[in-house]
């Protein structure tokens, strides 16, 4: 199977974490972005079966150093929201594989293990089939059926939207597959998980007072 991880621009994305984790320091706040991507994308290349990584991005040129952990970067088709980007990058993997799976994986996942990656994959069997967050609302891992299409419906409630547009949903418990980065807590949650090391190291300079529950854009 083949995933496409979206990412935005850095400077736009998780702009609430600003003034809180990292006051008044965008670039740290963007290098938290990309260490999160970078560990989501390092355990993902790592799950078998998983044979390619596409990154689809805002600004490929802020994300070319995800090239060194064996992803493929591409521009995202200029799309003008997450499920768009998310069709670019999906139809570039179907015409590699036309008979394969193709998942869509939310770059802000820092604690996956593959494990956890591979234990979603397995239920689904080659069906199409969702994997909701852990607040049971949003999706953090999308497949297509083999040979199908992703039809991505990201947005708010989209785990219940996938699972409407006919997404079988998945019971394995995959905690480090559930908790993706939407609050300010997520960051304290998925510290208890153990991030990988690259979030590790943004995080050690990084203050985490904050209590809100904001979600993140």
């Amino acid at each position: 199977m083949s995933v496409v991880v979206p990412i935005k621009s850095l400077t736009l994305a998780k702009s609430r974490l600003l003034g809180c984790c990292f006051p008044s320091d965008e670039r740290n706040r963007a290098r938290l972005v990309l260490a999160m991507a970078a560990d989501t994308i390092a355990a993902a290349l790592a799950t078998p079966g998983v044979d390619r990584v596409l990154v689809a991005a805002a600004r490929p040129d802020e994300v070319a150093e995800l090239r060194a952990l064996g992803a493929d970067v591409v521009d995202d088709g200029n799309a003008a929201d997450l499920n768009a980007a998310l069709c670019h990058g999906a139809a570039l993997l179907r015409r590699a594989d036309p008979d394969g799976v193709i998942g869509a994986l939310q770059a802000d996942l820092p604690a996956l293990r593959s494990d956890d990656l591979a234990a979603a994959i397995a239920e689904a069997d080659g069906k199409r089939a969702v994997c909701a967050d852990h607040a049971g609302t949003g999706t953090t891992l999308l497949l297509s059926a083999s040979g199908g299409p992703l039809e991505p419906h990201f947005g708010d409630g989209s785990a219940a939207a996938h699972v409407r547009s006919g997404a079988l949903p998945l019971a394995t418990p995959a905690a480090t597959l559930r908790t993706d980065v939407d609050t300010i807590d997520d960051v304290a949650r998925v510290r208890t998980l153990g991030v990988g090391r690259n979030t590790a190291a943004v995080l050690r300079g990084a203050r985490h007072s904050c209590t809100s529950a904001e979600p993140v854009s």
